[in-house]
C-alpha cells in the first residue's frame, strides 16, 4: 500500500514562504488546541495532535524543511534519493548542459527516469515500493511545559500524555525559559528496525512576584528603615530557599545593590552550583512619628544646619 502524501504546510495552516518564526507560532497555537490534556478521550483530536507534531518535525527544522521542499514526503530518504538519482543518470547516459535543464538521451530513457523519480517532489511509486525495507527513524514528538517559578527553582516532575502512552518527566532544578529538553527514543517507533524518534520538550517558566531572573542570577528589593540605612545593621531578606539575614552597610543610599553569593537560581545540570542574588536597597520613610521621634528629628535637623 502506497503512503499518502501529506502537505505539512497545509496541516500547520501556513504558506510555503512562511518564516521559521511563523511556523513555530502556528505549531504552538494548534498544539495547545489539540493537546490530549484538553481533549480527553477524543480520538480525532489525538490523531490531529500527532499529525501536527509530524508536520512540525519537518517544517520546524530548516534542514528537514529543505529536504521536504525538494523530495516531498520521502524527505527521510533524501540521501538515498540523491544517490539513486545520480546512479540512474550515469546509467542512462544523460548529461546536464551547464546550469540548464536539457538532457541528452532518448525519450524512452527519460520516461524511465521520470517513472523512477516522478510524482510530487521526489520518489515515484516504483522506487518507493522497491525500497520499503530501508530502516527509518520514528517521528520526533514536540511538547511544551509551563513551570511555576518555584518548580523551576526546586525541580519537579510531570506526566505527559502522548496519546498511546504516558510518560513521567523529571525536570532538574534551574530550568529556564525557552529551554529544550531532549528525551532520546521517547518519540514514535522506528520503521524496519530504525531508531525510535525523540521527544523534545520546550520549557516555559512563569514570572515571580518577588524575583527577576537574568540567567542564573536573581534580582529583588530589600526594604530598609531609615535608621538602618544610616547606621547599618542586619535585615531579613527572603530568598527562594528561605529567609536569611544580610548586613546593610552604614550610609546605604536608596538603590544600593547588595550581592549575596550563591543565593540565585540553581545552575541547570550542575548540582550544588548557584547564581547570585542581588538586592536593591529601598529606604522606607516612617509615616507615623511619635512626639518624641519628631523632637529627635528636629534636633537632628538643627545639628545639621
Amino acid at each position: 500500500m502506497e503512503e499518502k502524501f501529506k502537505d505539512y504546510y497545509k496541516i500547520l495552516g501556513v504558506s510555503k514562504n512562511a518564516s521559521q518564526d511563523e511556523i513555530k507560532k502556528a505549531y504552538r497555537k494548534l498544539a495547545r488546541k489539540y493537546h490530549p490534556d484538553r481533549n480527553k478521550n477524543n480520538k480525532e483530536a489525538e490523531e490531529k495532535f500527532k499529525e501536527i507534531n509530524e508536520a512540525y518535525e519537518v517544517l520546524g527544522n530548516p534542514e528537514n524543511r529543505k529536504k521536504y521542499d525538494e523530495v516531498g514526503m520521502y524527505w527521510r530518504q533524501y540521501d538515498e534519493y540523491k544517490k539513486a538519482r545520480e546512479q540512474a543518470r550515469r546509467q542512462s547516459g544523460f548529461h546536464r548542459f551547464g546550469g540548464g535543464s536539457t538532457y541528452e538521451g532518448n525519450w524512452e530513457d527519460l520516461g524511465d527516469l521520470f517513472d523512477l523519480f516522478g510524482g510530487f517532489g521526489g520518489f515515484g511509486s516504483r522506487a518507493y515500493r522497491a525500497r520499503t525495507d530501508i530502516p527509518r527513524k520514528g517521528r520526533d514528538y514536540h511538547a511544551e511545559m509551563t513551570l511555576a517559578f518555584d518548580e523551576a527553582y526546586h525541580g519537579t516532575s510531570r506526566i505527559i500524555d502522548l496519546g498511546d502512552k504516558k510518560l513521567r518527566i523529571r525536570i532538574k532544578p534551574g530550568a529556564y525559559e525557552g529551554q529544550v529538553i531532549r528525551l532520546k527514543g521517547k518519540g514514535g517507533k522506528g520503521i524496519n528496525g530504525g531508531a525510535d524518534g525523540d521527544l523534545y520538550i520546550t520549557i516555559h517558566v512563569g514570572d515571580s512576584p518577588q524575583f527577576v531572573r537574568k540567567g542564573d542570577d536573581l534580582y529583588t528589593t530589600l526594604e530598609v528603615d531609615d535608621v538602618t540605612a544610616v547606621l547599618g545593621g542586619k535585615v531579613s531578606l527572603n530568598t527562594p530557599s528561605g529567609p536569611i539575614q544580610v548586613t546593610v552597610p552604614p550610609g546605604s543610599s536608596c538603590g544600593k545593590k547588595l550581592r549575596i553569593r550563591g543565593k540565585g537560581m540553581p545552575v541547570y545540570g550542575h548540582e550544588g552550583q548557584y547564581g547570585d542574588l542581588y538586592a536593591s536597597v529601598k529606604i522606607i520613610v516612617p509615616q507615623h512619628l511619635s512626639l518624641r521621634e519628631k523632637q529627635l528629628y528636629e534636633e537632628l535637623k538643627n545639628l545639621r544646619s
